[in-house]
């Protein structure tokens, strides 16, 4: 009688055993499933960000640009009958003639920057932008020849 008892306690003491030792495993599997959970909404937080970000750079693209176009079109105003210097000089850099400095004077560069023009495009060669001349050149105020 005293085996079996014996038998009894030892098969009780080795469930609790077992018991015991799958019992302390869940809470470890538990702090590793919060820990994952934690990464995953760090993940989430950093795409979020990332998308911020690269509107924030999209944003700063398109206001540089605006800057640039605002800026130009203050330089090169609309031409209502007669160009002024600085619109031939302009309309002659960006047709890939050097008139020198953009400075609205006429002088030795810009001159041959104009005859230049004028040359290529047939027409009296004089170094004055008449109606002809500017009539070919104000294509080239607002763009660049390719």
């Amino acid at each position: 009688m005293i085996k079996s008892i014996f038998k009894i306690v030892l098969v009780l003491m080795l469930l609790v055993a077992f018991n015991g030792c799958a019992s302390m495993g869940k809470p470890k599997d538990l702090q590793i499933q919060g820990l994952r959970n934690q990464v995953s909404a760090l993940q989430a937080q950093i795409e979020y960000k990332d998308r911020e970000i690269e509107a924030l750079r999209d944003g700063l693209v398109s206001t540089q640009e605006n800057k640039v176009s605002v800026k130009r079109k203050k330089e090169v105003q609309e031409v209502k009958s007669r160009p002024n210097s600085k619109q031939i000089q302009t309309a002659l850099r960006n047709a890939g003639y050097d008139p020198g400095k953009i400075d609205g004077k006429i002088g030795k560069r810009t001159k041959e920057a104009i005859r230049a023009f004028q040359g290529s495009k047939g027409l009296k060669v004089d170094g004055k932008v008449g109606k002809q001349t500017w009539g070919e050149l104000e294509a080239y105020l607002y763009k660049t020849a390719k």
